[in-house]
C-alpha cells in the first residue's frame, strides 16, 4: 500500500491529462475515460478504508519527501479518522457525478478536464500535512469551481462565478496570512504535525498590534474556513452558486466543498491552536444557531426548488458548528464531561457525511425534474405523484433524511449534536431546536406543492426518473438508510482521532485553570 494516498490525488490529474489528449468530438470516450479515472479512484479509497486502523488516532499512510528544502517546504500527506470518511465521500460523489453529468453536451472535454482536476484539488485538502502543499490544493480548487460555474451554468453564471471565486479568494487571503504567520512564529515549519507540537509554546505572550497574536490567527483562519462552509455572514455567495452551477457541480458544491471549511477549523484551528477554542467557542455556539434559524427561515422564503435545497445547506451546517463548540464541556470548568464533547465533536464530523449524502441526493433529484420541465419553480409544478411515482417515493425518502426524521442519518448526527452541546450552551440548543420546526416546514411544503394536488396538464406526458439517474440515488438513499439504523461503523472509525483532539483541548484547559 505504499504511495496510496499520492495515487489518490495523482490519479485524477493524470486522468485530466489523458481527457486533454483525446480528440473533442470522441465524447462518450470521454466520459467513459473520466469515469473509469474516477471509479478506479473511490476503489484505492475502499482499499484504504479496508486497511486503516479504527484504533490507532494518529495519522496513518504517511508520506513524506522533499520538495523546497530551502523554505522548509515538504511533500507531506497522511489519513487519520477526521479525514478518511471525507476521501471516501469525496472519491464517492466524483464517481457518481460523472453520471450526473452524462448529458452535458457544451466543450465536453474542457468540463471533464476541469472536473478531474477539481477533484484532485479536494482530496489533496483532505490529505495533505504540510501547510504550503494544502494551500496549494486549497487554490487549485479554486479555477476549476470558478470555470465550471462560470461556462456550464445558467443565466446568471457569470456573475456567480465571480462571486464565488472572490468570496473564496478573500478567504483564501486570511487563510495564507495565518500560515505565514505559524510558519514565522513556528520555527519557519510548514509542517502541520510539527507546528501542532510547537504552536501553543511559540505563541504564548505573542503580540501583535497588541492583541494576542494566538488569537488574531485562529480569528483570521476560522473567516477564511467560515466562509467555506459557509457561516452566516459569509454565506451569500452560496445560493447563487447552487441554484446557477450545474447539477454535478451543485453536486460536488454541497456535498464536499462545504465540508472542507468545518474540515479546516477542526484540523487547523482545534489541533494547532486549541486553547484559542475556549476563548471563541461560545461564538462558534452562537454561530450555529444563527445559521440554524436563518438558513430554516430563508429556505422557507424559497420558490425556486434548488435555492430552497441550498438554504437548508446552511441550515444544516449550523448542527455541526453547534457540535463542534460542545468540544469545551471537556474541561474542568465545565463539569470534565468527556462524554458530552465525544458526543458534539463526533456528531458535528458525522453531520459532514451525513449532509454531504443527503444533499447530493436532493440536489440529484431537483436536477431530474429540472431536465423535464426546464424550470425549478415549486408552484409551477403539482401532482407529480400521478405521473412519476418512483421519483415521488425517492424524493420523499430525501425530503425525509434532510429534515432529520428517525431512522434516517441526519437525526442521529444532529441528535448528537444537541446531546452534547446541551450541558454547556443550553439556551442556545433549545433555541436550535426551532431549526427542526423550519426543516419540516419547508421540505413538507415543497413536497406538497410538487407532488400532490391537482396535475398540471403541461407535465400530464412526465417521464419516470430511468435507470441512470437511480444509478446515482440509490446508493446515496442506502447509505443514509443504514447510517440512520446502525451508525456504529462510523462512529468506530472516528473515535481514536475525535478523543486525541478533545484530550488536547481539554488537558490546555485543564491546565490553565491550575
Amino acid at each position: 500500500m505504499d504511495n496510496i494516498l499520492s495515487l489518490l490525488i495523482w490519479l485524477p490529474i493524470f486522468g485530466a491529462i489523458v481527457v486533454a489528449f483525446i480528440p473533442r468530438d470522441k465524447e462518450d470516450i470521454i466520459r467513459y475515460t473520466s469515469a473509469g479515472f474516477t471509479g478506479v479512484q473511490f476503489i484505492i479509497a475502499i482499499l484504504l478504508w479496508r486497511k486503516f486502523e479504527p484504533g490507532n488516532g494518529a495519522m496513518q499512510f504517511m508520506e513524506r519527501y522533499e520538495w523546497i528544502p530551502s523554505l522548509n517546504i515538504s511533500y507531506i500527506l497522511g489519513v487519520d479518522g477526521l479525514s478518511l470518511p471525507m476521501v471516501i465521500l469525496t472519491a464517492m460523489l466524483f464517481f457518481i457525478c460523472v453520471f450526473v453529468s452524462w448529458n452535458i453536451n457544451k466543450a465536453v472535454k474542457g468540463y471533464f478536464a476541469l472536473y478531474l482536476l477539481l477533484d484532485a484539488g479536494v482530496i489533496g485538502v483532505f490529505l495533505s500535512l504540510d501547510f504550503f502543499l494544502f494551500f496549494v490544493f486549497w487554490e487549485v480548487m479554486l479555477l476549476p469551481m470558478y470555470f465550471l460555474i462560470g461556462m456550464w451554468g445558467g443565466p446568471q453564471r457569470e456573475y456567480a462565478a465571480i462571486k464565488f471565486f472572490l468570496y473564496t479568494l478573500f478567504g483564501s487571503v486570511l487563510i495564507l496570512v495565518g500560515i505565514l504567520g505559524l510558519y514565522f512564529t513556528c520555527g519557519k515549519t510548514f509542517d502541520i504535525l510539527l507546528i501542532m507540537e510547537r504552536a501553543s509554546e511559540a505563541l504564548d505572550g505573542e503580540l501583535w498590534w497588541g492583541m494576542s497574536a494566538a488569537k488574531v490567527i485562529w480569528v483570521l483562519l476560522f473567516i477564511g474556513f467560515a466562509i467555506k462552509v459557509p457561516v452566516f455572514p459569509f454565506h451569500t455567495w452560496l445560493p447563487l452558486a447552487h441554484v446557477e452551477a450545474p447539477t454535478a457541480i451543485s453536486v460536488i458544491l454541497a456535498g464536499i466543498l462545504l465540508k472542507l471549511g468545518v474540515y479546516g477549523i477542526i484540523r487547523i484551528n482545534y489541533g494547532i491552536l486549541p486553547d484559542t477554542v475556549w476563548w471563541f467557542a461560545g461564538g462558534l455556539a452562537f454561530l450555529g444557531l444563527v445559521n440554524v434559524i436563518w438558513g430554516g427561515l430563508c429556505a422557507l422564503a424559497q420558490t425556486d426548488l434548488k435555492k430552497l435545497v441550498a438554504y437548508s445547506s446552511i441550515n444544516h451546517m449550523g448542527y455541526s458548528l453547534l457540535g463542534m463548540a460542545a468540544v469545551v464541556a471537556a474541561g474542568a470548568m465545565n463539569g470534565g464531561d468527556l462524554k458530552a464533547a465525544q458526543a458534539g465533536l463526533s456528531g458535528a464530523v458525522f453531520q459532514m457525511f451525513n449532509h454531504g449524502t443527503i444533499s447530493a441526493m436532493l440536489f440529484i433529484l431537483v436536477g431530474v425534474v429540472y431536465e423535464r420541465a426546464h424550470h425549478r419553480d415549486i408552484d409551477g409544478f403539482g401532482g407529480l405523484a400521478s405521473q412519476m411515482p418512483v421519483y415521488t417515493g425517492i424524493t420523499a425518502l430525501a425530503f425525509f433524511a434532510g429534515l432529520g426524521l428517525p431512522g434516517f442519518s441526519g437525526f442521529v448526527s444532529e441528535a448528537m449534536c444537541f446531546i452534547g452541546a446541551f450541558p454547556v450552551f443550553k439556551t442556545i440548543v433549545i433555541l436550535s431546536t426551532i431549526g427542526i420546526l423550519l426543516n419540516a416546514a419547508y421540505f413538507l411544503w415543497a413536497f406538497q406543492r410538487i407532488f400532490f394536488g391537482k396535475l398540471n396538464k403541461e407535465y400530464k406526458d412526465m417521464v419516470e426518473i430511468n435507470s441512470l439517474e437511480l444509478f446515482t440515488v440509490i446508493p446515496l438513499a442506502i447509505i443514509t438508510l443504514f447510517f440512520g439504523i446502525y451508525p456504529r461503523p462510523y462512529l468506530d472509525l472516528i473515535r481514536a482521532t475525535m478523543d486525541q483532539i478533545i484530550e488536547k483541548i481539554a488537558f490546555v484547559a485543564n491546565f490553565a485553570s491550575m
